[in-house]
């Protein structure tokens, strides 16, 4: 399917959100305040998200325009992966989520996997950096880096928390309905074979 609109509407974000933190000129403020506006309405036409809620959103999200960073960890035994239930669309992913500021990526997943899983895990590589609009995600916003990492459980035992309702060991042949603006199934693929031959490169587009 194609997601033009999407890549557009992030283009034109991109450039009112920017000129609102630079210029100073109150009829180009004016000018970008309408562009955020258009930016919505591309938005809002293409999804159930009204118009207001978009704007609400834009006007959280303050200075320079850059993608966010989701870490994801794939945690391999023998041919199973572990997955985790989401419960805000009952579907499920590997663990993980957004970086927060004064963590590195490895620290972000290590993190992220003992919240939503209870288990201690190691970073063993970092096995892919995907931009998600090349990797045939449904379309969403915001613009998001994956970095995905192999990781070994060194700790901890199985807890679900606040955003997670069930963890379990999936063969990778027979996968449950995953969330697929969170991962895909080829993406599990791949991860399965930075796991068996550790010596392929990092992927990355």
């Amino acid at each position: 399917m194609n997601y033009d609109w999407l890549r557009i509407a992030e283009q034109i974000k991109s450039i009112s959100q920017n000129g609102l933190t630079y210029c100073n000129n109150p009829y180009d403020k004016e000018r970008y305040h309408q562009l955020q506006t258009i930016e919505a309405d591309i938005i809002s036409n293409h999804s159930d998200c009204p118009q207001e809620k978009i704007l609400e959103i834009f006007s959280n999200d303050q200075g320079y325009l850059t993608p966010k960073l989701d870490v994801r960890a794939a945690i391999f035994k023998n041919d199973k992966i572990l997955l985790v239930r989401e419960i805000s669309d009952g579907l499920f992913t590997l663990p993980g989520g957004w970086a927060d500021v004064n963590e590195s990526p490895a620290e972000a997943v290590i993190r992220e996997t003992l919240e939503e899983t209870g288990y201690v895990v190691k970073v063993s590589k970092l096995a892919a950096f995907w931009d998600k609009h090349k990797q045939g995600h449904p379309p969403q916003i915001p613009h998001a880096y994956k970095a995905m990492f192999i990781c070994e459980i060194i700790g901890g035992m199985a807890k679900t928390n606040h955003e997670t309702s069930d963890i379990d060991w999936y063969s990778i042949d027979s996968l449950p309905e995953l969330s697929l603006h969170r991962v895909l199934a080829s993406q599990i693929l791949r991860l399965y074979e930075h796991f068996i031959n550790p010596d392929i490169h990092t992927d990355f587009d």
